[in-house]
């Protein structure tokens, strides 16, 4: 069938009727039918034929077509995997193809239409489409298509009960979200929102200070970091907040602008995002947070919030300026000992304070002070001094292994920007501890194996030469397991 296959494509470029093409026709459909191969590895291979059977000139008849086809595209492991589950050791029909996905796929309600239609999707041969068979090279494609993709299709789609409060998610969150560059010297630009919200994030940093003109800017303070508007931001966030995901958006707000840009700020947050921004005060009656479904739509400013008895127009609150520690952490990189930036106190607009309503934010003490006496809708800031780490909240603006975890996880929802914690992290009462060498109870330990059944097209070893060996090539497995809002490289194993 395969045979069959090939001729009649090989008669179609022969379109003279010579019974041979020239030799970068060839090249190119074989390319053609097999992407992953380089123009010059086919190449060499037609060559190396011709060279062996002492042939003067470089055209290519359509049996020397066919056995460079053979030797180049034909993957043993996959013909071999063909011939187990085949009843003539050279195609699968429709029921070979039913036990393969039940038993090797491991999927459920399989029926022979299901067949059929895989077999009409991928098998190139016009033969094999007619009588329902899939040949080597239709399984090969089939394999090798997105429909076989480790990554379960159903989480395509958002598959989580998004009905929980909403502390017992994981949220897509970004630091420094107008930084496009570097963190202390880098350009801010409105393109970092419209990135970060496109990919699915769902907290996105304002770090707003008093600007020319009346109008507030955003930028890092005590850093060289440049200045953009607050209003064009807000217009960005207006547009982008819900293109990739329709359950809440996190505005996470420092503030440290005077009484009279606060205003300003006020005026825009209104008028530009309107009903959108959740203006409804928590219940004091409930234990936990809204669910993401029940804020579907609805954005939410994170920040300083007056206390409940404030009655004038404005109050007093604590200052937390990142942009202040950063600049300290810089001065001090030569070995001097470090000490925490002391609180400011400013003026906060009752107008802005009164937007913030699920998400205040609070200035962390200590652990049991916090079990003790914060509500629900108050949030911690974390003294990087104290940790020695920031919060998981990712730079989009820096590609890299990090970035890639964090995409790769947040995929596992729909990338709606929210994933559900474990349930032993959310059980009000938990033997879990990060620190345990033991078993948890109620928790059964579990042993991965990982099995590399096939690769193809690896890159060349570092430091080999321009042809390389080609046979050998280094496979890298690697475990990331998302712990305790940390990314953490559990296994790292090497090969050749």
């Amino acid at each position: 069938m395969r045979a069959s296959w090939l001729g009649d494509l090989f008669d179609e470029a022969d379109v003279i009727g010579g019974k041979c093409i020239r030799l970068c026709s060839a090249v190119q459909l074989i390319k053609k039918l097999s992407p992953g191969l380089k123009n010059v590895k086919i190449e060499l291979k037609f060559k190396e034929l011709h060279k062996a059977k002492d042939k003067i000139g470089s055209d290519v008849t359509k049996e020397e077509f066919i056995e460079v086809f053979h030797d180049l595209c034909t993957r043993p492991e996959i013909y071999f995997l063909l011939v187990q589950f085949s009843s003539n050791k050279e195609f699968l029909d429709t029921k070979d193809l039913m036990i393969f996905l039940e038993a090797e796929q491991g999927m459920a309600k399989v029926s022979e239409d299901i067949s059929v239609e895989i077999i009409q999707k991928y098998e190139p041969s016009k033969e094999g489409q007619l009588k329902g068979w899939l040949s080597l090279d239709g399984f090969t494609n089939y394999l090798m298509s997105a429909d076989c993709h480790i990554f379960d299709p159903e989480q395509k789609i958002v598959c989580q009960d998004m009905n929980q409060p909403l502390s017992h998610y994981y949220i897509n969150s970004s630091h420094n979200t107008y930084l496009i560059e570097d963190q202390f010297r880098g350009p801010s630009d409105i393109t970092g929102y419209i990135r970060a919200l496109k990919m699915g994030c769902r907290s996105v940093e304002l770090d707003v200070w008093d600007g020319p003109d009346n109008e507030p800017v955003i930028y890092t303070g005590h850093t060289m970091t440049s200045h953009i508007v607050f209003r064009s931001v807000i217009d960005v966030i207006n547009k982008y907040a819900f293109v990739a995901s329709e359950f809440p958006l996190i505005l996470c707000l420092e503030n440290h602008c005077s009484l009279k840009q606060q205003k300003v700020m006020f005026q825009h947050l209104k008028k530009i995002l309107g009903d959108k921004i959740h203006t409804d005060p928590p219940n004091l009656e409930d234990s936990y947070l809204p669910s993401p479904s029940d804020l579907k739509g609805k954005i939410l400013l994170k920040g300083k919030k007056l206390a409940s008895n404030c009655i004038g127009s404005e109050g007093e609150v604590t200052d937390e300026d990142e942009g202040a520690e950063m600049s300290q952490r810089m001065n001090n990189e030569g070995g001097e000992q470090q000490t925490a930036v002391q609180p400011k106190k400013f003026q906060l607009s009752k107008d802005l304070s009164d937007l913030v309503t699920l998400c205040k934010s609070v200035r962390f003490k200590d652990f049991q002070t916090a079990f003790q006496n914060q509500k629900h809708w108050e949030l911690c800031s974390f003294n990087e001094f104290l940790a020695r780490v920031y919060p998981i909240a990712m730079n989009y603006q820096t590609p890299g292994l990090m970035m890639d975890l964090n995409i790769g996880w947040f995929r596992q929802n729909g990338n709606c920007g929210y994933v559900l914690r474990p349930a032993i992290m959310r059980e009000q009462v938990s033997y879990f501890s990060a620190n345990t060498k033991d078993s948890v109870p109620g928790v059964s330990p579990q042993l991965l194996h990982i099995k590399i059944i096939s690769g193809q097209n690896f890159p060349k070893p570092k430091g080999s030469g321009a042809k390389g060996d080609s046979q050998l090539r280094v496979i890298k497995s690697e475990l990331h397991i998302f712990h305790l809002e940390f990314f953490i490289s559990c296994n790292s194993d090497k090969k050749k």
